[in-house]
Parts: structure tokens; C-alpha cells; sequence
């Protein structure tokens, strides 16, 4: 029988898989998409400050729900770019929750809702 960790891993696999190949009917260049899918990263600024901030800052770098409201403006007023980005940034997400990068929690960086990374 599956975990739960195991299904959210799945989950966010296929979410990568489809991202990719929603990517690539656009037409547009790899080299920005891997350039662009390490960009989510740089919300770990956080961190240098401390875990509390941290973890708030790459959280919301990290949910589905910030790339996926870029759809509206992109929808609304046809803002040609938010496509791209959003897709790339959810493929970014997927990649990191396949991997088990989950949100973080405030105690450690290494402490995620996937569990903790490495153990």
C-alpha cells in the first residue's frame, strides 16, 4: 500500500510531466525554461536571516497557488509572458516535491510537510 508521501511525490511527478509537455506545445526556448526553473530558489533568502523568516519567504515562493494566479492576468489581459513563467514555476514546485522539497516548516530548513529531507 502507498503513503501518502509517496502519493504526493507521484502527484507532483505528473504535475512535472505535464508541464513539460505544456511547455514544449508553446514553442518556446529551453534555455529559458532552465534558466528559469532554479529562479523559485532564490525565495531560500529567508534563510539568512532566520528559520521563522525563512521558511515564510520560500513557502511562498513554493506553493502552486502564486504561478497559478498569473494565469488570470494572463487570461485577462493577454499578457503573453505569465504563461511561460507560471508553467516553469509550477514545473519548478513538481520538481522539488518529487525530489521531497516539500513547504518548509519554521523549526529547520531541512523540516518540510514531505518530512524531513535526507532522513
Amino acid at each position: 500500500m502507498l503513503n501518502i508521501i509517496s502519493i504526493l511525490k507521484s502527484e507532483a511527478l505528473a504535475f512535472f510531466l505535464a508541464t513539460i509537455w505544456i511547455y514544449s506545445s508553446l514553442g518556446k526556448s529551453w534555455w529559458m525554461f532552465a534558466l528559469l526553473l532554479l529562479v523559485p530558489d532564490f525565495f531560500m533568502i529567508g534563510y539568512a536571516k532566520n528559520s521563522k523568516v525563512g521558511a515564510m519567504i520560500y513557502n511562498f515562493g513554493h506553493m502552486y497557488t502564486i504561478p497559478f494566479l498569473l494565469f488570470i492576468p494572463f487570461y485577462l489581459f493577454d499578457i503573453k509572458v505569465l504563461l511561460p513563467i507560471a508553467i516553469i514555476w509550477i514545473a519548478h514546485i513538481s520538481m522539488d516535491r518529487m525530489l521531497g522539497y516539500g513547504l518548509k516548516q519554521d523549526t529547520h530548513f531541512k523540516d518540510t510537510h514531505l518530512g524531513r529531507i535526507g532522513g
